[in-house]
Parts: C-alpha cells; sequence; structure tokens
C-alpha cells in the first residue's frame, strides 16, 4: 500500500490555499503537479558499459519504475562518443509514483545532501535551481547516494541527476506557492 500524504496535503491544503492566494475562480485554474522527471547522465559509459547498467539500477531503486536507457544524437570524436551509443537513463513519474517520490526527495534526500540549506532565490554560481518561467523547477542532485534506497558501498560509480518537476503553473510564483506547500525548502 501506497502512502499518500502528499496527494491529501495537495487535495486538502494546497487548493484551498491556492484558490485564496490567487482568487481562482474556477477548480480547474488551480496549478498542480503534471510529472517528474529523473534524468542521469553517464559519462563514463563511453569508456565502461557497466556503468550504464549501475545507472538504470538506481535509478530503478529511487524511482520505483524501470527507466529508459538514452542514446547519444550524434558522434563527437573528441569524447571517442559514436551515434546511438548509450549515455544515460531517465524516467518519468506520475500520479502516486511521482507524489512518493517527491516526499521521500523532500524528507529524507535533500536534508541528507552536505552543507544544504535550501534553494535560493537566484542561481548559487552551480546552477543547482532554476524555473523555467512557465511554472516549472528544474535542479540538479550531485550524488544519487542521498537517496536512502542506494546504499553508499554498493554503489559502483556515483553519478548526478537532473530532476525535473512539471506543473500546470502559468508562471514561477504559482509554481513556488504549490511546492512551498510541499514543504521544498526555499529560501526567502
Amino acid at each position: 500500500m501506497t502512502n499518500k500524504r502528499f496527494k491529501d496535503l495537495y487535495l486538502t491544503e494546497a487548493v484551498p490555499k491556492l484558490k485564496e492566494h490567487f482568487g481562482y475562480k474556477n477548480n480547474h485554474q488551480i496549478p498542480k503537479l503534471e510529472k517528474v522527471i529523473l534524468n542521469m547522465g553517464v559519462g563514463e559509459a563511453v569508456s565502461n558499459s557497466k556503468a550504464i547498467e549501475s545507472a538504470v539500477r538506481d535509478l530503478s531503486l529511487i524511482s520505483g519504475q524501470k527507466p529508459c536507457t538514452t542514446k547519444a544524437k550524434k558522434s563527437i570524436a573528441a569524447f571517442k562518443l559514436r551515434e546511438g551509443m548509450k549515455i544515460g537513463c531517465k524516467v518519468t513519474l506520475r500520479g502516486d509514483r511521482m507524489y512518493e517520490f517527491l516526499e521521500r526527495l523532500v524528507y529524507t534526500a535533500l536534508p541528507r545532501i552536505k552543507d544544504f540549506r535550501g534553494f535560493g532565490k537566484s542561481l548559487d554560481g552551480r546552477g543547482n535551481l532554476s524555473f523555467d518561467g512557465r511554472g516549472n523547477l528544474n535542479f540538479g542532485i550531485k550524488e544519487q547516494t542521498v537517496f536512502s534506497e542506494i546504499k553508499y558501498d554498493e554503489a559502483n560509480f556515483i553519478n548526478g541527476m537532473n530532476v525535473t518537476i512539471v506543473t500546470s503553473a502559468k508562471n514561477d510564483d504559482e509554481s513556488k506557492f504549490l511546492l512551498s506547500i510541499f514543504k521544498f525548502p526555499f529560501i526567502s
């Protein structure tokens, strides 16, 4: 049985707060979470084919579903990369799996990141947080080992990953307000 705290939180708290704060007249105007996309690029896959297998295994443990591999679109001789070579993996989460992943991200993974104090208003030079202007949030995680499903001793390769949270919000303010209800650690 899956835990539905974040889904219930959306229905019981987020909907009324968003309706009051932004003055929506129709429930279909209220922004909602649509999907979460996890992407892991594996540069070591060019020289070591086991790196992509390790990344697929780790991403499937983190997400709860099997990721698909991504392939190079064109050859780049300087990187010894050939067209069609597997260079990463990605997975798209929707529905209950999305809410369950976001709950684990906010409550267990983000607090385990060393020296993490929250997401700032502006980029911090490393570019770890970015709203795209249409209500979607992108940020990077340097190591997949911050998730409790991945045992540090068993991780063959340390890979970073990109997390994209897609919302139906029309702008960044609506999206940030929605994500702050889900306890995303934004620094004011």
